[in-house]
């Protein structure tokens, strides 16, 4: 399998549209890991995404007749991009299917190269059963994001060009991982010409169907996705790019949202560029990795893979990479209710900065107060905060990694509910965020339940996050989860979780 694929990216056509990306030294990156660090900058392909490279080898190899046909395909925006672009240089008629979901720079580029764009469902699955619907009635050729041999051979061609620039010893490269078309290619060629070099692809972790297959030794289907990475929101890993993750791919780490928005930060930090969620999936695994080995003075390598990103998103990315960085702990603690409880809280704290502050009269004895506090001035992490605060304070709690506490909480008003507030459950929820999504979702919701609480907030994301309480007899539990899986959103059960009960329960 291995000499067919070598022979396949060797000959693959790509540089009539791609560029040869740089891979360059980051030099805050590498100070502060205490290893050589360098990133393949494949954000600066024309299409800001290394995608481009997959689907112009692909259309290379259809015949005339194919090219006359027309060509379509399911993408969240880089290989629509890629596509349309590939199929504008070659005059080929392409149509792409996009999630309603994807944000509009994509959307808005693939126009720009000409590609005749159809937005149809909220999941890369639903875009993609309509794209075969229309392969049917139209005769087009579907050309697939990942799960092809031709695209895969493209994708490899990133691994040609790291090994013919770093001339010296590499320890390990970084890849992120969706489909799996990337990882494919790179593993393949890095492992036949230097088996020593450790291939590690990074998953997010909503997402982690690449993870879950080789736990399980066999494809799987995730039951849910996450979609802040939407770059990488796959439920199942490709069959071709699964046969040769499986062989070899050395491990799979995975990362959360915070830890990816951090990795933001740091490629801004170096580079002044700004990565997509899913492109900055390489430098976060390898942050964890060097966390993990405790390592220092290898020479390791990440894949930018992508820039497509809304400008509105990054409000949201910027309040999260303090966290992602350890430089931001949220807490909650109870105080006094007197006079100077404040100014001894403020005290306890030493040298810390406070980065947020809200409290709300509880009754004549106590006060809980949600706090965000800089960890970072001071040169000390969260446990040694929570260990002076708790000299001082008669009662702590760590929420920074509570996604209530982070979404919902830091931003609401109003606390607890007045007076008792009988069979209240409480559901975080991930809807597309496109016009008419929250009144359909309320018009739904609110037929048959009383909502006792709700929060919105717009993150300038694909999706809307929604915190609602409902009041369900106790005998109508199951049936309002069976009737929350019909409106088809992403959804948890919170009832249980210590920010809704500390400040809203």
């Amino acid at each position: 399998m291995a000499h067919r694929y070598i022979k396949k990216i060797l000959e693959a056509r790509v540089y009539d549209v791609a560029v040869e990306t740089p891979l360059e030294v980051a030099p805050s990156l590498s100070k502060r890991l205490g290893n050589k660090i360098l990133l393949k900058r494949e954000d600066k392909q024309p299409v800001f995404s290394f995608k481009l490279r997959g689907a112009y080898n692909k259309m290379n190899q259809l015949s005339a007749e194919e090219r006359a046909c027309g060509v379509v395909a399911a993408s969240a925006g880089n290989h629509a991009q890629g596509l349309a672009m590939a199929a504008n240089k070659m005059g080929v008629n392409a149509t792409i299917v996009m999630p309603k979901t994807t944000p509009d720079i994509k959307v808005n580029n693939v126009r720009a190269w000409g590609g005749n764009v159809v937005l149809f469902g909220d999941t890369f699955d639903q875009a993609l059963a309509h794209s075969q619907k229309l392969v049917e009635e139209h005769g087009y050729v579907y050309v697939h994001p990942y799960d092809d041999q031709d695209v895969i051979a493209g994708q490899g061609t990133i691994a040609m060009e790291i090994l013919r620039q770093e001339s010296g010893p590499i320890d390990a490269v970084f890849v992120p991982v969706g489909g799996g078309g990337l990882i494919a290619g790179i593993s393949v060629y890095i492992k036949y010409l230097r088996p020593e070099v450790k291939v590690i692809g990074v998953e997010y972790e909503d997402s982690a169907c690449l993870k879950a297959a080789l736990e399980a030794n066999e494809r799987v289907t995730l039951s849910q996705v996450g979609i802040f990475a939407e770059g990488v929101a796959v439920a199942q890993i490709g069959e071709h790019t699964f046969e040769i993750a499986r062989q070899y791919v050395d491990e799979v780490i995975t990362v959360n949202t915070d830890e990816i928005c951090a990795a933001i930060k740091d490629i801004y930090d170096d580079t002044r560029s700004i990565c997509e969620p899913a492109g900055a999936l390489g430098v976060a695994g390898m942050k964890k990795y060097v966390a993990r080995e405790n390592c220092s003075d290898e020479t390791l390598i990440a894949i930018d893979s992508g820039a497509n990103v809304n400008f509105d998103r990054l409000r949201h990315i910027a309040e999260r990479a303090e966290l992602g960085e350890n430089r931001e702990a949220i807490i909650a603690a109870k105080i006094p209710e007197r006079p100077g409880s404040f100014k001894a809280f403020c005290a306890a704290l030493g040298q810390r900065n406070i980065t947020e502050f809200n409290y709300r009269y509880s009754d004549d004895n106590e006060a809980i107060v949600f706090a965000g506090i800089q960890t970072k001035a001071a040169g000390c992490g969260r446990e040694s905060l929570l260990n002076d605060l708790r000299e001082h304070v008669p009662e702590v709690e760590d929420l920074t990694d509570n996604e209530i506490a982070k979404l919902h909480v830091r931003y609401m008003v109003g606390g607890h509910a007045p007076g008792s507030l009988e069979n209240e459950v409480v559901y975080r929820f991930e809807f597309p965020e496109r016009p008419g999504a929250l009144m359909k979702f309320l018009s739904t919701l609110g037929g048959r339940w009383n909502i006792s609480m709700f929060h919105y907030r717009n993150h300038g994301a694909a999706y809307g996050r929604v915190l609602v309480g409902m009041q369900v007899p106790e005998g109508e539990r199951s049936e309002v989860e069976s009737f929350l899986a019909e409106i088809g959103y992403n959804f948890w059960e919170e009832t249980d979780n210590r920010a809704y009960q500390l400040f809203l329960g």
